[in-house]
């Protein structure tokens, strides 16, 4: 699907190093069926009207039906057909994640890291996951710590403002990167598409949507390098975190 995943066990048994080729066979079939750069894969058919929804994949519909809830979710903001056109990928990646992390678990691990795109679902800890800051290669925005974190991130810094605004049509240029930590349970492929949605409502109504999802904080780094994150972001902070992470605004 146009990324790269990466995967960290610390307690590796004699079933991880299967878990890990059954996780690539996994992921090679979800990039089979719905990657939107292979002009063969069930969703690109699907949207040129040349397979009938029926005839897809079971794991179409679900993942369609995922999406809708999540556009529901987000007053809107998500949709599986940016731009018109039909691509679930803000879903996808995420449920690749989970879908990962579930095989690492049935194999017994209980401390690991699954990374796809910069998007990370971890297990036990503590982890500290390093948000790259958009607007300054190699450096950092922050480091968020604890365990068991779903960590997602949009933003302009490696696809440019590819990110559509579904009310107006037109690229959300309000924010060089929104990141979300997902409540306690929350996986990662719903924290992804929230994170995607929230990018697309600008700075202001980004943060006051997340600061009304419980237990869900963000962090948002606007253009020009200001950053703003809602009341509890920086209980993510590691304990040797910057004094000055107090909330900026109460949202």
């Amino acid at each position: 699907m146009g990324t790269v995943f990466s995967i960290a066990v610390r307690d590796p048994g004699p079933g991880t190093a299967e878990a890990v080729r059954r996780i690539v066979q996994r992921l090679h079939r979800i990039d089979a069926v719905f990657s939107t750069y292979r002009p063969d894969s069930d969703i690109s058919r699907l949207g040129r009207g040349e397979l009938a929804l029926e005839d897809c994949d079971p794991e179409v519909r679900t993942v369609l039906a995922a999406c809708r809830e999540v556009t529901a979710e987000t007053d809107g903001y998500f949709t599986e057909r940016p731009g018109g056109r039909l691509d679930p990928s803000g879903w996808v990646k995420g449920w690749a994640i989970e879908e990962a992390a579930r095989l690492l678990r049935a194999a017994g691990a209980r401390h690991f890291c699954v990374n796809g795109g910069g998007d990370v679902q971890t297990s036990g800890g503590p982890w500290r996951i390093g948000i790259a800051h958009p607007g300054r290669p190699g450096l950092l925005a922050a480091v968020l710590a604890g365990s068991d974190l779903a960590v997602a991130t949009s933003g302009t810094a490696e696809r440019g403002a590819h990110i559509l605004d579904p009310h107006t049509g037109r690229p959300a240029d309000g924010l060089a990167s929104l990141t979300l930590v997902g409540a306690p349970g929350t996986g990662i492929a719903r924290t992804d598409a929230w994170a995607t949605a929230a990018f697309a409502m600008g700075p202001d109504r980004a943060l006051a949507w997340a600061a009304r999802q419980p237990g869900v904080e963000a962090l948002a780094v606007l253009p020009h390098g200001p950053k703003r994150w809602t009341a509890g972001l920086p209980g993510h902070l590691p304990p040797s975190g910057p004094a000055d992470w107090q909330p900026a605004t109460a949202y």
